[in-house]
C-alpha cells in the first residue's frame, strides 16, 4: 500500500509540472516575439468575436474568422495571389489556404520570423539566426546578409520588399536580452536591389519591429515596440531615409520597468493607406494621416504578432500569433503583390 501511495503522489506531481509548463508556454511570459511569450495559446480562440465599426475600413459586426489554431508560435502572414497565406510556425514555413488546410513548404527556416515577397516572387525571411535569406522557391535559397561592418546582427525581426527588389528589415533585441558592448545598435537596414550591399538607414528607433511600405514606396512605416508612436520616414531614391515623423499614437498597454509602451509587433497596410499594427491592445488601426481609428481585440487573451493581406480578392486582413491564424473581411484590399 505504501508503494502504491508513493506512485500516486509521483504521478500527481508530474501532472502539476506538465500543467505549469503548458501555462508558461501559452501565458504571459517574456519570449521571442514582440513582447510576450510566443507560445501557443493554451485555450482555443473564441469563435464568436466580431469587429467594431471602423468607417472606411470594416463594417460593424464583421466576423473574426479563426481559420487555424494549434500551430504554435505563428508569425508573418503574407498573402499570396491564390488566396492562401504564408506563416512561420515552429521553425517551418507553412502555407494555409482559405479553408484552413495547411502545407509545409520549408521544414527548417532557421528561426524565420517576418516574411516578405520580392518582385521575383521569392519568399524572403528575417531570421533569428542573425540572417536575412531567400527561403522559397526551392533551388533559389540564398543568404542575402548575415553581418554589417563585420559584426553579426542582433536578431532580424521583420522586413518588407520594395518594387525594385530592395529589402528593408528591422534588427532588435529579444525582450529580456542583455546587450553586449560589441553588439550593433538596434536599427533598420536596407539591402540594395541587384546587390548584397547593406545600408543602415535608421538607428533612432528605440526597438524597431514591424515594418511596411506605402503603395508608392515613398513612405516607410516602422513599429516602435518600446515607444508611443508608429513612425514614418520619407524614402529617398537611393533607399536611404529622411524626415522621421511620429505618425500615429498607439494605445499603450505593455508594462515595462520604464512605464507603459506600445508593445507594437507586426505591421501591414491596405491600398487606401490604412495601417494595422498588432499590439497588446489587439490590431490597432490608423488612418492614412495617422489618426487612431480603433482597436480590434484578438479572439484570445495574448497579443497577436503579425498581419498581412490575402484571401479572395486580397480583401482579408490576416492576423497571426500564438499558434492562431484569423482573418477579417475589410472594405479595402491590400496592396497588390505586396502581401502586407
Amino acid at each position: 500500500m505504501k508503494s502504491k501511495a508513493i506512485l500516486v503522489a509521483l504521478l500527481s506531481l508530474l501532472c502539476v509540472v506538465a500543467a505549469f509548463g503548458q501555462a508558461r508556454e501559452g501565458g504571459q511570459g517574456r519570449g521571442q516575439g514582440g513582447g510576450r511569450g510566443r507560445g501557443e495559446q493554451a485555450q482555443p480562440p473564441a469563435m464568436d468575436k466580431v469587429t467594431p465599426e471602423i468607417p472606411g475600413v470594416v463594417k460593424a459586426g464583421t466576423k473574426i474568422e479563426v481559420i487555424k489554431f494549434g500551430l504554435g508560435g505563428t508569425d508573418a502572414g503574407m498573402g499570396l495571389s491564390d488566396g492562401s497565406v504564408l506563416v512561420t510556425s515552429r521553425g517551418s514555413l507553412i502555407k494555409v489556404d482559405p479553408d484552413g488546410n495547411s502545407t509545409t513548404l520549408v521544414e527548417n527556416t532557421e528561426q524565420a520570423a517576418g516574411l516578405a515577397i520580392d518582385p521575383k516572387g521569392r519568399v524572403i525571411a528575417a531570421q533569428y539566426s542573425k540572417k536575412v535569406s531567400v527561403l522559397y522557391p526551392k533551388e533559389s535559397e540564398e543568404v542575402l546578409t548575415d553581418s554589417f561592418d563585420g559584426r553579426p546582427y542582433i536578431r532580424p525581426n521583420d522586413l518588407v520588399a520594395d518594387k525594385k527588389g530592395g529589402i528593408y528589415f528591422t534588427d532588435c533585441y529579444q525582450i529580456g536580452a542583455t546587450p553586449s558592448p560589441n553588439d550593433l545598435p538596434q536599427s533598420v537596414y536596407f539591402i540594395v536591389p541587384t546587390s548584397h550591399k547593406v545600408i543602415r538607414v535608421a538607428s533612432d528607433v528605440r526597438r524597431p519591429n514591424g515594418i511596411t511600405l506605402s503603395a508608392d514606396d515613398k513612405t516607410l512605416y516602422i513599429n516602435d515596440w518600446d515607444g508611443a508612436y508608429l513612425l514614418t520616414y520619407d524614402v529617398q531614391p537611393d533607399g536611404t531615409l529622411k524626415n522621421r515623423k511620429n505618425f500615429g499614437k498607439y494605445t499603450l498597454k505593455e508594462e515595462t520597468d520604464h512605464g507603459l509602451v506600445s508593445g507594437a509587433d507586426g505591421l501591414c497596410i491596405d491600398s487606401k493607406g490604412h495601417t494595422f499594427a498588432t499590439t497588446p491592445a489587439g490590431v490597432q488601426v490608423f488612418g492614412a494621416k495617422g489618426e487612431h481609428l480603433a482597436d480590434i481585440e484578438a479572439p484570445y487573451d495574448m497579443p497577436p504578432q503579425n498581419c498581412g493581406f490575402g484571401g479572395p480578392d486580397n480583401s482579408y486582413l490576416y492576423v497571426t500569433g500564438r499558434g492562431v491564424v484569423y482573418r477579417i473581411h475589410t472594405l479595402n484590399a491590400g496592396i497588390k503583390s505586396r502581401g502586407k
